[in-house]
C-alpha cells in the first residue's frame, strides 16, 4: 500500500527558547525603529527648515586625528563608524544563527537564505532595467533597493498593532540577517574603489588577537577595545569600507559556553553576552544617528520632489523596493513550496506571505549606505536616492500595513494558541511535542 509523504512546514517552529531570543530581539530593534523614525523625521524637517545651512554645517564638520587619515566627516564618522557597531552585532547574531540557531539546520536554513537571494536579485534586477539607458554612473547603485531594515520594518509592525505569527516574525528577522551578509559582501566586493593591501594584512594582526582573546573568554574592555578599534582603522585605511571590520569582529566571538557541554544546548556564550551590552547601543544610538545624518536631503518643495521622483535612478529604487522585493521574497517562497513537500502552517495564508514579503521591501539603513558609495555624499545622485529610498519605504510600509491588519483577527487567534500552557511547566503547548518536551531546533 502506498503511502502519501508527509508534508513538512514552510515555516517550521523552533524551541521555545529559540523563540523567546528571538522575541527579546525584536523587542528591541522595535525600540530601535521607533528612534530611527524619529531621527529621520527630525533630519528632514532641519535640512528643509530655514536652518538648513546648520544641519549641513554639524554634518560636515569635520574631528579626527590628521596624521592617522581619520580627519572625517561627521557624517562619514556616523557611515564608517557607527555603523560597524550596527555590524557587529549583525556578525554576532550571524554566527549565533549558523552555530546554535535555525540556520545550522540545512532544512530551516534553506527558506531564509533562498528568500534573501531572491529578495535581493529581483531588486536589483528591477533597478538595472529602468536604468539601462539612463548613462552615466546610473547602474552603479544597482545594490540599492536590496537591502531590508529590520528595524523599520518591526516599528510599522508596532505602528499597526498586528499580532504577527511567531513564525512569521521569526522568518522575518533571520532573513533580515542573511539579507545584512549579503548585503556587506556586496558592500566589500563591489564598492571597494581602491585597495590598499600593506594595510589590510595588517589589520589581521589586532583582528587575530581580538579572536585569540575572546576564545579565551576575556571580557576586558581595556584590552578588547583597542584591538577593535585598530582593526577598524586598518580596515578603513585599506579602502574596504569599515563597516566589514564589524562584522569580522563578530564572527571572531564564540556563540557556545565551551565545547566540552557540547551541542548548541551547552549555554550561552561569549557572543550572547556581548549582544546584550551591545545591541541596545547599535538600535538606540548608532543606527539612530546615522539615519539623522544620513536622510537629512533638501526637497526644495513640489517642484523639488516632483524632479528627484522623475530621475530614473529614484524610480528604480522606488520600483526595486515595491515591485522587486515583494517578487523576489515571496516568489521564491512560493517556488519552494511548489517544489518541494513543505506546506503552509496551520492558519497561515499566502496572504500572510505576501504581507511579509511586501513589508521586507521597507530599505533605509544599509540602502542609504550604499547610495552614498554608490554616487558620492551629498551629491546631486545621492539626494535623488534618498528621497527614492524614503518614497519607497513610506509606499511599502502603507501596503503591509494594509495586508497585515487584514488577516489581523486571524493572527490574534494564532497568538493566543501560542500562550496556552495547560500543564503549567512554563512552555506553551504549541512549542511541546505530546510527551511534552521542548522542540529541539
Amino acid at each position: 500500500m502506498n503511502t502519501r509523504p508527509t508534508a513538512t512546514p514552510l515555516f517550521p517552529r523552533g524551541s521555545w527558547a529559540e523563540a523567546s531570543r528571538i522575541t527579546e530581539i525584536l523587542r528591541k530593534e522595535t525600540v530601535g525603529g521607533a528612534l530611527l523614525l524619529l531621527a529621520t523625521v527630525a533630519a528632514m524637517v532641519w535640512a528643509n527648515s530655514p536652518w538648513s545651512s546648520g544641519y549641513d554645517a554639524l554634518r560636515d564638520f569635520t574631528i579626527g586625528p590628521e596624521a592617522l587619515h581619520l580627519n572625517l566627516s561627521i557624517g562619514t564618522w556616523a557611515a564608517d563608524g557607527l555603523l560597524a557597531i550596527f555590524f557587529f552585532v549583525v556578525g554576532l547574531e550571524l554566527k549565533r544563527e549558523f552555530v546554535a540557531g535555525d540556520l545550522r539546520d540545512p532544512r530551516r536554513a534553506a527558506l531564509p537564505i533562498a528568500a534573501a537571494v531572491g529578495g535581493m536579485a529581483a531588486p536589483a534586477a528591477v533597478f538595472v532595467a529602468v536604468n539601462a539607458r539612463t548613462g552615466g554612473d546610473a547602474l552603479q547603485g544597482w545594490a540599492i533597493p536590496t537591502a531590508t531594515d529590520i528595524a523599520f520594518a518591526l516599528a510599522v509592525l508596532a505602528v499597526i498593532s498586528t499580532h504577527l505569527p511567531s513564525t512569521l516574525r521569526t522568518f522575518l528577522l533571520t532573513l533580515a540577517v542573511v539579507d545584512d551578509l549579503l548585503a556587506i559582501t556586496i558592500i566589500a566586493v563591489f564598492y571597494t574603489d581602491k585597495l590598499s593591501v600593506l594595510p589590510l594584512l595588517a589589520a589581521l594582526i589586532p583582528l587575530a588577537a581580538f579572536t585569540v582573546a575572546v576564545q579565551r573568554r576575556i571580557r576586558s574592555w581595556w584590552l578588547l577595545l583597542p584591538l577593535a578599534a585598530a582593526t577598524w582603522a586598518l580596515v578603513h585605511a585599506s579602502g574596504v569600507h569599515a563597516t566589514v571590520a564589524g562584522v569580522l569582529l563578530g564572527f571572531a566571538v564564540p556563540v557556545l559556553r565551551s565545547r566540552a557541554a557540547g551541542g548548541p544546548d551547552a549555554g550561552p556564550g561569549l557572543a550572547e553576552h556581548f549582544e546584550h551590552r551591545i545591541r541596545p547601543i547599535s538600535a538606540g544610538f548608532a543606527v539612530p544617528v546615522f539615519a539623522f545624518f544620513a536622510a537629512g536631503v533638501t526637497i526644495g518643495g513640489l517642484s523639488g520632489l516632483t524632479d528627484a521622483l522623475s530621475d530614473p535612478i529614484a524610480l528604480g529604487i522606488i520600483a526595486g523596493l515595491i515591485v522587486g522585493k515583494t517578487c523576489g521574497i515571496f516568489g521564491t517562497t512560493y517556488l519552494l513550496s511548489r517544489f518541494t513537500r513543505a506546506t503552509l502552517d496551520a492558519g497561515l495564508r499566502w496572504i500572510d506571505v505576501l504581507g511579509v514579503a511586501i513589508l521586507a521591501g521597507i530599505g533605509f539603513t544599509v540602502s542609504l549606505l550604499i547610495g552614498e558609495l554608490a554616487y558620492g555624499q551629498a551629491s546631486a545622485a545621492d539626494d535623488h536616492v534618498k528621497i527614492g529610498v524614503l518614497c519607497g519605504s513610506v509606499v511599502v510600509a502603507v501596503v503591509a500595513a494594509a495586508v497585515l491588519r487584514i488577516r489581523n483577527r486571524a493572527y490574534r487567534l494564532i497568538a493566543e494558541q501560542e500562550t496556552v500552557d495547560a500543564d503549567g511547566d512554563g512552555i506553551p503547548d504549541v512549542y511541546q511535542h505530546n510527551d511534552g518536551r521542548d522542540i529541539v531546533s
